[in-house]
């Protein structure tokens, strides 16, 4: 059962020189892995960069559909997911102990032009 969704798109300009800001600035946002697969490849960084960035911002926007009365913030929440790259499809991986929430199913969608990142969260219900 579908219990949340979160759309988002971020133009990739705007993460042209996130390769520039410091290890400990990225932090806030994002994963020590996050931040080292962006940095791995120059020419792609803004797209990796943008797109993981979109995509913590829709699982922030279903969660906070599913839990309106919570107050979530935006990044205690990006702290606390990271995307993993894996063989096939990348995944969404969720502290929920840190979130204080049952643990939910969170399939995630990335896409991206040469101007437009956007991702795609659903949660279900386990």
């Amino acid at each position: 059962m579908i219990v949340g969704l979160g759309i988002d798109s971020v133009e990739i300009e705007r993460f042209g020189h996130w390769h520039t800001y410091s290890q400990e600035k990225l932090g806030r946002f994002f994963s020590k892995k996050e931040i080292d697969y962006c940095l791995s490849s120059p020419e792609k960084s803004a797209e990796r960069f943008a797109v993981r960035f979109a995509a913590k911002e829709a699982f922030f926007k279903a969660l906070c559909q599913l839990y309106s009365e919570k107050n979530f913030k935006l990044l205690i929440v990006a702290r606390n997911c990271q995307i993993v790259k894996t063989t096939y499809a990348p995944e969404l991986s969720v502290d929920w102990q840190v979130l204080k929430t049952p643990e939910l199913r969170a399939l995630i969608s990335l896409t991206h032009t040469r101007q437009t990142a956007s991702a795609a969260v659903i949660l279900q219900k386990l």
